[in-house]
């Protein structure tokens, strides 16, 4: 390892707030405390006892977790939405502690060098455009981070011994790679790849976890062994389920962001990714890129200086606009980049519209090789000239889906609760995988099972 402890501690700090700035964290004050709270106890027990874990939830449907350097963890509701019970989400949350114990996502850091890629909905861009994205550029690569095998297979033995000898069942965590399985999710989703395609299986998972879970509880004797699903699935009761369209959704090619109350439309089949600080989008073959964000200053004219300073781009044009009655100013500007290898220089132009909606400032950058601008000019400011105040009420007012839990009144089968409870009989298999079972099991009256609703 050519990395230090403090080093590594320091990387985590540093690396933290991009991932927040990236994905968003979720506020749910219940849930964060429960996780952090088990993973201070598992901390004390694990190989890196003096370390101190950070867990925190990512506004993310897909379904993942992760570590990165210096002890923090991270779960994307997606995941949480996933789990049925307590003992689920701490052998997950044991997997992820053991990769940091075993320092895995350091080496794995020393093998990478990071920053060079933007990662678009699972698209890679042009390196030189990375700067106009960095948070989701550095944050996005730390989940790419793959693992060996060997790797997956030590992190599964640590967090079965971890969640062990706190007391909870981590036959329940073989279980849920099993769910994951079923799932076969697309490795790219939200632009974000899945658990198993970041955590690959290392041969026989299911077994081995099961062999490693009943070494360590003939060892511990414990009884009973905690699973805890009433508790758990009333903890993420009201959980947002898929996209929130609170925070910007997509219909057609327009975007909508119903809280900030402004819409702009994209050029037709481009990807689009939404963070929290902005949204990059860009077409299939990365030629060019356009990036929506903030430009936080007092007024346009700062706002539009400061920014390229910031970027280190070369003034060519600036013009006074009105962009559908807004005070805006367009540039034009220049980026010259080297390649590292070869020393070859290379020139990107960008167009910027810089826009004041009620003195809150928003800036789009169009940006692509010198050789095509041209040809991607109109389309950059047809689109960024597309930006108006959101209000239409059916656009403003809408909500995301929830995880709702729900009490079985009546014994029989999953099928028949699904039915009592009016759910459609379309979103049957996706809820018997959501609660991990068939739809012909048994279910007891008063069992707690979950459906989407609002």
């Amino acid at each position: 390892m050519f990395m230090s402890e403090s080093q590594e501690v320091a990387l985590g700090i540093q690396y933290d707030p991009q991932v927040i700035a990236t994905f968003g964290e979720y506020q749910d004050a219940d849930l964060k405390s429960f996780l952090q709270s088990k993973g201070t106890e598992m901390g004390l027990i694990s190989h890196r006892s003096k370390l101190e874990y950070h867990v925190k939830i990512l506004d993310s449907p897909v379904v993942n977790a992760f570590a990165i350097p210096g002890g923090y963890i991270y779960f994307t509701r997606g995941i949480l939405a996933q789990f049925n019970n307590e003992a689920e989400a701490i052998g997950v949350l044991g997997h992820e502690m053991g990769h940091i114990a075993a320092r895995h996502s350091v080496s794995q850091q020393t093998k990478q060098t990071m920053g060079t890629l933007l990662l678009i909905g699972g698209m890679i861009a042009a390196p030189e455009y990375a700067q106009y994205a960095e948070y989701a550029m550095q944050s996005m690569q730390l989940l790419y981070l793959k693992f060996s095998r060997d790797d997956e297979r030590q992190a599964d033995a640590l967090g079965v011994e971890y969640s062990s000898k706190i007391g909870f069942d981590a036959y329940q965590m073989a279980y849920f790679f099993q769910v994951l399985n079923k799932m076969s999710m697309a490795e790219a989703e939200g632009g974000v790849p899945t658990f198993l395609s970041t955590h690959p299986d290392p041969g026989d998972r299911f077994n081995y976890v099961q062999q490693y879970t009943k070494i360590w509880q003939d060892s511990l004797k414990i009884s009973p062994w905690k699973v805890n699903a009433d508790s758990y699935l009333q903890m993420i009761d009201g959980i947002v389920d898929g996209e929130d369209p609170r925070q910007g959704y997509v219909e057609g090619n327009i975007f909508y962001h119903p809280e900030l109350k402004f819409k702009f439309s994209f050029p037709s089949g481009w990807q689009y990714e939404n963070l929290p600080v902005q949204v990059n989008m860009a077409p299939e073959d990365g030629k060019a890129l356009m990036v929506f964000t903030f430009a936080p200053y007092r007024n346009l004219q700062t706002a539009a200086d400061s920014t390229l300073l910031q970027l280190g781009l070369t003034l060519v044009s600036s013009e006074k606009k009105t962009v559908n009655g807004m005070p805006a100013i367009a540039t034009t500007s220049k980026q010259v980049t080297q390649d590292q290898s070869t020393g070859a220089e290379s020139t990107n132009l960008v167009l910027s519209y810089f826009i004041d909606y009620s003195n809150t400032y928003y800036v789009f950058h169009g940006i692509t090789r010198e050789a095509d601008f041209i040809a991607y000019k109109k389309l950059f400011e047809s689109n960024m000239m597309s930006f108006s105040k959101l209000t239409d009420p059916s656009k403003i007012n809408v909500k995301p889906k929830r995880i709702l839990v729900k009490k079985v009144e009546r014994a029989g089968t999953l099928n028949d609760a699904f039915t009592s409870l009016g759910v459609q009989k379309s979103q049957y298999n996706e809820l018997a995988l959501l609660n991990n079972m068939e739809l012909t099991d048994k279910v007891k009256a008063g069992k707690l099972i979950k459906i989407i609703g609002e």
